[in-house]
């Protein structure tokens, strides 16, 4: 068993007739929608660049100069996909990243050409800002967030001009996206997709499960999620999901470095663990107690006193000094929004005992 560097190292010189494209090829790809390829791949279909060679250029790049990376096994993806022949041929084209603090939008994706006439939509995941883990929580009680809106257009825009079988990806808010995009676009498009793969992504609200879409595409809608999933088993799937082993613990699994993989897919498992069970069971609980209206104050209290200071992430945000800022904050917000917080946090800690 490995990881899906790994899988690179033993497999990557196997070519798509050799070995199909298929689902961890997918979260491979999604992964790469995590590093920022900014002026690296064209934000349009035209003059496609290869993945190998665009990789190197990052790489070339000197670190002040590069896109954001969130993290060190993101290098090493570029690096092993630079070295694989069986990624670095294939073609990047159509890469858009927006992001709008003011409409709480954070949105990237990027298109791949396999090189065996179809093409693989990547979607990218929450960044770890705190506008994107706002645009998360907001699922929680809109019917359909600015992300999903970007995410169908995006598919809308790319099907112009591309005529050849879809698959949709990502991972965590990405898997969302590429469900939701692939939901909400026009039916002669949903024909055209082949697979919608969702690794560890947030389910859907009844708005979105009731759609045509959702229910015409339920049978290619395939989710993926390690062993203690919680992100994963978030709002309501309708679609079923595939088990996966993780070399980590809990909410660390959450990291799709850390999915196992056998061959040429993941080692999979019968069913999620007791403690992702609980977490669930508990979290459904908490929501059920709630009304949109509340929800939603909860999440904006939250948000308005988190962002209240230079905090522009979740890591920043708990930094000794911003925690204070958020105190000061706190000391000026509307009694009856924090106190809607904290009957809402309490109820959590109640759900949560109840799952024990």
């Amino acid at each position: 068993m490995g990881n899906l560097l790994d899988y690179l190292n033993w497999r990557g010189d196997l070519s798509l007739a050799q070995v199909p494209f298929g689902p961890v090829d997918g979260l491979i790809l999604s992964a790469l929608s995590y590093v920022h390829l900014d002026r690296l791949v064209p934000d349009g279909p035209k003059d496609p660049v290869p993945l190998g060679r665009t990789a190197r250029a990052y790489l070339d790049l000197p670190p002040a100069r590069r896109g954001r990376c969130r993290r060190e096994q993101d290098l090493a993806l570029l690096k092993a996909l630079a070295e694989a022949p069986r990624f670095a041929s294939m073609g990047l084209a159509c890469y858009a990243d927006r992001f709008v603090p003011k409409e709480e939008t954070q949105f990237a994706a990027l298109a791949v050409l396999p090189g065996d006439g179809s093409a693989f939509l990547s979607f990218r995941g929450t960044d770890g800002t705190l506008v994107g883990w706002k645009e998360d929580f907001n699922l929680s009680f809109l019917d359909v967030i600015p992300a999903q809106v970007e995410a169908t257009e995006y598919v809308q825009t790319f099907t112009r001009d591309f005529s050849g079988p879809l698959r949709l990806g990502g991972h965590s808010k990405g898997g969302n996206l590429a469900a939701a995009g692939a939901v909400l676009c026009p039916m002669k498009t949903r024909d055209r997709i082949q697979d919608v793969w969702s690794f560890d992504g947030p389910g859907f609200n009844p708005y979105l499960l009731s759609r045509p879409g959702y229910q015409e595409l339920l049978t290619r809608i395939h989710s993926f999620v390690p062993k203690s999933s919680v992100v994963g088993l978030l709002l309501a799937h309708e679609e079923p999901h595939t088990v996966v082993e993780s070399d980590q613990k809990g909410l660390f699994q959450h990291d799709l470095y850390s999915w196992q993989v056998l061959g040429p897919g993941f080692v999979r498992t019968e069913e999620v663990d007791a403690g992702s069970r609980r977490i669930d069971r508990a979290l459904k609980d908490w929501l059920a107690g709630l009304t949109n209206q509340q929800r939603e104050t909860v999440v904006d209290t939250l948000y308005e006193l988190l962002s209240s200071g230079d905090a522009k992430t979740v890591q920043e945000a708990l930094e000794p000094k911003n925690l204070v800022n958020t105190l000061h904050a706190a000391l000026d917000a509307d009694p009856r929004d924090l106190f809607t917080l904290a009957a809402s946090l309490t109820r959590l800690a109640g759900a949560a005992l109840r799952a024990l």
